[in-house]
């Protein structure tokens, strides 16, 4: 192969994922967190009793982020061990410090207390990004509260909603996905120094069998990194249902996206809402009118890869034997990082459609004005009765005269003319007038303002509150 091909790259780094999310995943957030672990370890270490000096320590801590990574490497062909190779490097760099680095450890010491940290920390922009998809569909919501449109069931029309109530149903789904994933977070708990087998053997030794210097090394870990306890069990690794707990709420969000851009899809095919459109983006390259809604298939082709990755940590979790095996590493090294990647790259796209919404209120209008007189023919036919009309009766003049104004509809192309039907029929006890007032699409959308002005106050305001900080934007790179 030619020397000048370029090699693959991801495209969750390359096309959809933030530098902030890659960041979290990268060499240089793993090995200055395994660096700081060892760094954590030793002041536990020290506090508990250890002769472990303060040279010793601020030496480590001078060689935190410049990583020798050329070293780490030459040792990792000869040993094939990733953590003893950075054992090893970092020594290199910390010769007083090299005997008490990884001190009682095992290799999980630092890499399951890692991987704790990045679920959080990734958690943590998951968060902040999705409520500021929250933030945008509540000021969309409240602006268009009172539009009525129609509303589907069976994606046959069906009563009328508004164009907010249907806003606050997508940001209802995500509130909830982030009460789960904060849910998450508040539980979990760092791995601690547990030892090869999760038994703390070593550290015992290392204590001379004190119990609670054992205790209070592992506490003041959990401190440094701001976690309120460790596990209280554990085999070599922290149990691998934590990591299917975090891809599942990952799952949630994806689901949440996926059913607003499928939405939308549907929406901007029926040419009432659309998503945002560059004055030079390109549709389609055959078809020059085409105003594809790219963005939307996009949210919907990430979302179907993070719903389905959610059964790898399911598999890795079911299948672990005893206190630990190694066919979770590979697994997990591609499960969780694109998983959040990928769901980052959702939320990207999320906040750029939302924050840019396209309403058509006259077409909207005029497909509610469409099918607006078969769901007047209720309120119709109650008023009939209340003037004294038998109900059987009037459900069956309606009905005819509903088949005849479909069949002009969709067999001859005509208007939809049952209005003038029903007002010239002796059967219906009703003016014309009072037929006509009827046709006023603000009597069938129910609680709709209501609704909408409630649920901003109560839920999506206080996760707003909560969780924006800053107002982020996005514009996709293609």
């Amino acid at each position: 192969m030619s020397e000048n091909r370029r090699k693959y790259v991801s495209a969750l780094s390359g096309r959809y994922a933030s530098d902030e999310m890659q960041y979290l995943f990268s060499d240089d957030f793993k090995f200055s967190t395994w660096r700081k672990l060892w760094v954590a370890l030793a002041k536990a270490e020290k506090a508990a009793g250890l002769s472990i000096t303060d040279k010793q320590i601020s030496e480590m801590e001078s060689h935190v982020f410049d990583i020798n990574y050329d070293t780490a490497e030459e040792f990792e062909k000869e040993l094939r061990h990733d953590v003893m190779s950075h054992i090893r490097a970092f020594g290199e760099q910390c010769p007083d410090a090299q005997p008490i680095i990884h001190l009682g450890a095992t290799s999980c010491y630092v890499g399951d207390n890692t991987d704790i940290i990045i679920l959080r920390e990734a958690s943590k922009i998951i968060l902040k990004k999705a409520a500021q998809v929250v933030k945008n569909l509540a000021a969309f919501a409240e602006k268009y509260k009172a539009l009525p449109c129609l509303a589907y069931t069976h994606l046959q029309p069906a009563q009328l909603t508004t164009v907010g109530k249907r806003a606050a149903l997508w940001a209802n789904d995500l509130i909830n996905d982030i009460k789960n994933l904060q849910f998450q977070i508040d539980n979990l708990k760092l791995l601690g120094s547990k030892g090869t087998t999760g038994t703390q053997a070593s550290f015992l030794e290392l204590f001379g069998g004190d119990e609670q210097k054992v205790k209070d090394c592992e506490r003041y870990i959990a401190e440094y990194f701001g976690f309120d306890s460790t596990v209280p069990v554990s085999g070599q690794t922290y149990s691998r249902k934590t990591d299917y707990y975090f891809l599942s709420a990952l799952s949630g969000f994806a689901q949440s996206a996926y059913k607003f851009a499928d939405d939308l899809r549907l929406l901007q095919s029926f040419e009432e809402l659309e998503e945002p459109f560059g004055s030079s983006q390109v549709g389609s390259s055959a078809m020059p009118y085409k105003r594809n809604p790219m963005r939307c298939e996009r949210i919907c082709s990430l979302s179907r890869y993070v719903i389905n990755n959610a059964l790898n940590a399911a598999t890795t979790a079911s299948t672990q034997w005893l206190e630990r095996s190694l066919d979770d590493s590979a697994n997990r090294r591609l499960s969780i990082s694109e998983g959040f990647l990928a769901l980052d790259g959702v939320l990207n796209l999320y906040i750029n459609v939302t924050s840019g919404i396209v309403v058509y209120e006259k077409v909207i209008n005029r497909r509610v004005a469409e099918k607006l007189p078969f769901m007047a023919t209720e309120n119709i036919m109650m008023e009939s009765v209340k003037r004294g009309a038998d109900r059987q009766q009037i459900h069956g003049i309606i009905h005819d005269h509903s088949n005849a104004a479909v069949s002009r509809i969709k067999l001859e192309g005509g208007k939809n003319d049952l209005i003038e039907r029903l007002a010239s029929d002796p059967g219906i006890p009703l003016e014309a007038d009072e037929i006509a007032a009827q046709i006023s699409p603000e009597l069938y959308t129910g609680r709709c303002v209501s609704q909408v002005d409630e649920f901003l106050k109560d839920y999506a305001n206080p996760v707003i509150n909560a969780y924006c900080t800053e107002n982020i934007k996005y514009e996709p790179n293609v």
